[in-house]
């Protein structure tokens, strides 16, 4: 059993992962900007899998806090044992593209606030020498893209993060893995894709996390035919990618 906090609990991909987490025995420690949703999540998990779970106030964006926050929450749980970044941002691309300030709420929310939190969470998973830091990137992240290269920055951002993240703290014992999932039915996504046969279930992409943790996995891919497809539009030449409608 372990000790798991849970950022951004109340995202459709959050709780199919809290889910499937609380069914292999482990206590959550849940976050969200949506105390009546965590609420209900806190009773669904407690009373169907008879684990701990502790709900905290936690804002993504108030970095002069973050540190005050997990030390908190090491101190009222007596140790953590994992942290799951899971919440994100997006605007619309063509906002985005004339309002800064849709831009800057992206930079902010996908990348600074992850780099803040997940800073203090890296040194204190390597004094430990043990631990799960866990974020959800996007397949966005892997090429830019006409359609959304200012969310696919801030995650391409994030993934070089981990992946350095991983780099340092391979030889600590800490697993660090990246999520990139696909096109996934959630809130997020709701009205922008429609009726694709790439849009994946949460409980599918969840699940998928749960596993992959559970397999000590570097990066996971969701559903795994991403892999197939981002390998082959990476190698696209740049030449003929400039001029895809993509």
């Amino acid at each position: 059993m372990a000790k798991i906090l849970i950022l951004g609990a109340t995202s459709s991909i959050a709780q199919s992962t809290a889910q499937k987490l609380a069914e292999n025995g482990h206590d959550l420690i849940l976050t969200s900007r949506n105390t009546e949703d965590l609420n209900t999540l806190k009773r669904d998990l407690s009373i169907r899998h008879q684990i701990d779970v502790k709900l905290k106030p936690f804002d993504a964006l108030d970095f002069d806090h973050h540190e005050a926050f997990f030390s908190n929450v090491v101190e009222e749980t007596g140790g953590l044992d994992g942290i799951l970044l899971m919440y994100g941002a997006m605007a619309d691309q063509k906002v985005a593209e004339t309002d800064f300030e849709a831009s800057r709420q992206m930079i902010d929310v996908n990348y600074t606030s992850a780099v803040s939190i997940l800073n203090i969470a890296a040194n204190y998973f390597e004094k430990k020498r043990h631990g799960i830091i866990c974020a959800v990137s996007s397949v966005a992240g892997d090429r830019g893209r006409k359609s959304n290269y200012i969310y696919g920055s801030t995650k391409a951002g994030l993934s070089t993060y981990m992946e350095g993240l991983r780099n340092r703290l391979h030889e600590k014992g800490v697993q660090v893995m990246t999520v990139k999932p696909g096109m996934v039915d959630t809130k997020m996504t709701y009205g922008v894709v429609k009726d694709s046969p790439l849009l994946a279930d949460p409980d599918k992409v969840g699940k998928d996390i749960a596993d992959g943790i559970q397999k000590k996995k570097d990066v996971l891919y969701t559903p795994w035919f991403w892999l197939i497809i981002m390998l082959v539009i990476k190698l696209i030449p740049e030449k003929l990618f400039k001029r895809m409608n993509l």
